[in-house]
């Protein structure tokens, strides 16, 4: 059952009602949250990537964008019009099926790209390669890093910068080399990786659920 609607503002209260330690980072959140509205206003797209277990964020992020998360999205207007013009009774049954969706795309998982570039040219570029195949001017690439360090992130980082690709970078507390590289660096209060974990999967909901407020009317 879905949550109640709220104002991205109620969501952004809650979490720091949540969890206190946050508001360590909570200007940080603020900015990710407004660069990634405009990103979709901007009709762009987000790139994700990360390694073990912020390659599953990037995955989970991901699929919180693109379908419902919080409340039943509407799906577009003039989509579902289509539909309907296009095949009639049924197109109106898929209609009712679909919902509003936002474009991210996780960049762990191109299994053969990712493993075809690493074993043929740098294991360490791979994900620059896709963030400098898919990226455009309104996108953000989303990198997850616990260390702040780790170096395909880096290397995507630079490659979306020369792409003109805005970056947000959720890491530890320090925010390593990833922090003098991206344009946000939510840098959450914890060193240790599982704990640095557990504070990014409550920012990454947040900024979720707060986009999806800002962006959509519930079908409900």
């Amino acid at each position: 059952m879905k949550a109640k609607v709220q104002s991205s503002e109620q969501i952004r209260e809650e979490l720091f009602q949540r969890y206190p330690c946050l508001t360590f980072c909570g200007k940080e959140i603020d900015e990710a949250y407004r660069l990634i509205s405009e990103c979709y206003r901007k009709d762009g797209k987000l790139l994700l990537a990360g390694n073990g277990g912020s390659a599953a964020d990037s995955d989970h992020f991901t699929g919180e964008m693109t379908k419902s998360f919080r409340f039943s999205r509407a799906l577009d207007r003039g989509f579902e019009e289509n539909l309907v013009d296009l095949y009639g009774d049924e197109g109106k049954e898929l209609a009712e099926n679909l919902e509003g969706g936002l474009m991210a795309i996780p960049l762990t998982q191109f299994a053969a790209a990712n493993t075809a570039f690493m074993n043929d040219v740098s294991p360490e570029s791979a994900f620059a390669q896709l963030v400098q195949t898919f990226g455009r001017k309104e996108d953000v690439f989303v990198g997850i890093s616990t260390s702040g360090n780790s170096k395909n992130i880096v290397k995507a980082l630079m490659a979306a910068k020369a792409r003109g690709v805005r970056t947000i970078c959720l890491t530890g507390k320090t925010g390593g080399r990833c922090k003098d590289l991206c344009d946000i660096c939510i840098c959450v209060p914890e060193t240790e990786t599982f704990k640095v974990q557990e504070l990014h999967l409550p920012v990454y909901h947040a900024l979720c659920s707060m986009v999806e407020a800002d962006l959509f009317e519930s079908k409900v």
